[in-house]
């Protein structure tokens, strides 16, 4: 899709991780001292549409995620995936949000 922000990212942007099927990428609006986005290099609208990937996908892409957090040397981070616009999800391209540093407010 050459229309998605995150597509043209995972082709050609700067890439803190990268692997076969996922790429981590900064956030360019910091929500926390690590904010990292993880995507897949598929695209795929929202995690609404997570059956599009195998069994084996789903969890190559989390175990991704714990590793690209591991390599920000996050001991403790949080996981956020917005699911559609209520949910403030404004680019439609699934991607998990790993944010860590100091200690982060809201949900204990």
């Amino acid at each position: 899709m050459t229309d998605c922000l995150f597509c043209r990212l995972v082709e050609s942007g700067d890439h803190v991780l990268a692997a076969e099927d996922f790429v981590a990428i900064r956030d360019i609006a910091p929500a926390a001292e690590t904010h990292l986005l993880v995507l897949p290099r598929r695209h795929i609208d929202t995690f609404r549409d997570i059956a599009a990937f195998s069994d084996e996908e789903a969890a190559r892409m989390l175990r991704f995620v714990a590793e690209v957090a591991a390599a920000a040397g996050l001991d403790d981070y949080r996981l956020i995936v917005n699911v559609g616009p209520g949910a403030g999800q404004t680019v439609f391209h699934l991607h998990w949000h790993v944010l860590g540093g100091k200690l982060l407010p809201g949900f204990h």
